[in-house]
């Protein structure tokens, strides 16, 4: 028997629709923060995460589904967004146009992850990137738009914690400070920190198994004045948004482009790894791939974890408002041409096989959930009328023209919405 493969899955109701929604309503919030979208390839060169994401990176070392295709091209699916927001922002010429582009992305991303609960090789991600604003309230922003669409999804408990990991220019005194820590205590190191220890320090404090136990001893972050001032407005910012935040001393990305402020968003109720979003800012990313000196900030969120931490309950599969029913096979071509007016005026409308009997046709409408049939026989079909029938216990049943019936079932379902 055919299956899918380890770590993908197929996505039905109610959990499709799940989906759907919180894109609606992502897509939404984006509008109102004026961000347009950007519909990126699933398959870019290898080499452009290798170099931005970083090579030293889990990503990039262990997770990547990386193929040479029949041209001898290394190429990679896209592991995340960010880098090819990048390349597309300087490819398709938009710093031409506006350095200041605010663009944001929904698709799928594929890591070679170990498979668990809530985690899959392919997962859907949804993210936005503000690109040519160095202003500290470009960050704040970002965040404030991040926590406005979580609360939009029905997210009620999230901590934002937020750290800076300073600039060029004053992070290689504490990457020095950091190395020297980490060699003296490199007995208790896992086997991949060992390795990375010269090549990116900063990457142990980020990993998942001592991250936590080294950043508790590791040396403090000493800022730049520049730096200093940056984090000090964003905090600013937020707090004068106002949303709530603890800065969080020990919180680095496991991306090599970030600059300066990084955050994550964590959520309650789905366990230890409750981290739901993250990002920051990148302001050398653009430059580094061949385009403008530019800065840029942005965040990432996992569309799974999201509605994990929404759910409240089993989800419901949406279900038919009317159900459309022919009384016999005469009647079925006025039936079917029912059925799309009804949907024509915004009712969620369907049926089942015409050619079946009135009485399985009805055992459909029920089973279907739906609160309404619309029955449509010899004499209906000759009339241009159509028997509404509600279905809800002790329902009565009327014969009307087709819009009435549209308008008495519209006008029914609104008062049933008002009543709950």
């Amino acid at each position: 028997m055919a299956q899918t493969v380890r770590g993908f899955r197929d996505i039905m109701e109610p959990d499709a629709a799940a989906f759907a929604e919180l894109e609606a309503r992502c897509r939404a919030l984006f509008r109102l923060y004026g961000y347009g979208e950007i519909r990126l390839p699933t398959v870019e060169q290898r080499e452009l995460f290798v170099k931005s994401t970083g090579d030293t990176t889990d990503i990039v070392e262990k997770e990547m589904y990386a193929f040479e295709d029949a041209g001898g091209r290394m190429l990679a699916l896209r592991p995340e967004g960010t880098p090819g927001v990048a390349r597309a922002y300087i490819e398709n010429g938009l710093p031409a146009k506006d350095l200041r582009q605010k663009l944001f992305y929904i698709g799928s991303m594929f890591r070679a992850e170990r498979p668990q609960a809530g985690r899959y090789r392919e997962f859907e991600q949804i993210g936005a990137e503000y690109i040519g604003n160095p202003d500290p309230s470009a960050d704040a922003e970002t965040m404030v738009l991040l926590a406005a669409l979580l609360k939009s999804a029905g997210v009620k408990e999230i901590r934002l914690e937020i750290n800076s990991i300073g600039c060029p220019q004053c992070r290689p005194a504490y990457k020095q400070a950091l190395l020297d820590y980490l060699k003296a205590n490199l007995d208790s190191l896992c086997d991949n920190c060992k390795k990375r220890v010269e090549r990116n320090p900063l990457r142990a404090l980020d990993c998942k198994t001592d991250g936590p136990k080294l950043a508790a001893g590791a040396p403090p972050m000493k800022y730049c004045p520049d730096c200093d001032a940056h984090f000090a407005q964003v905090r600013e910012h937020l707090k004068n948004a106002p949303l709530a935040f603890n800065v969080n001393p020990n919180l680095v990305r496991g991306l090599d482009y970030y600059t300066r402020t990084v955050f994550e968003f964590r959520a309650a109720g789905i366990g230890s790894q409750d981290a739901i979003a993250a990002g920051g800012r990148y302001d050398t990313l653009i430059k580094s791939m061949g385009g403008p000196d530019v800065a840029a900030v942005g965040w990432a969120m996992g569309a799974d974890r999201v509605l994990a931490a929404a759910a409240s309950g089993e989800r419901a599969a949406p279900k038919p408002e009317v159900f459309v029913a022919a009384a016999d096979k005469t009647a079925a071509p006025k039936a079917f041409q029912i059925l799309q007016f009804l949907r024509g005026e915004g009712l969620r409308a369907d049926a089942a096989a015409f050619s079946q009997s009135l009485k399985s046709q009805m055992r459909a409408a029920n089973k279907s959930g739906a609160r309404f049939a619309a029955i449509i026989g010899e004499r209906e079909a000759a009339e241009g009328t159509v028997t509404l029938k509600d279905l809800a216990p002790g329902g009565q049943e009327k014969t009307v023209s087709p819009r009435e019936a549209a308008d008495l079932a519209r006008r029914q379902l609104q008062d049933g919405l008002k009543a709950s």
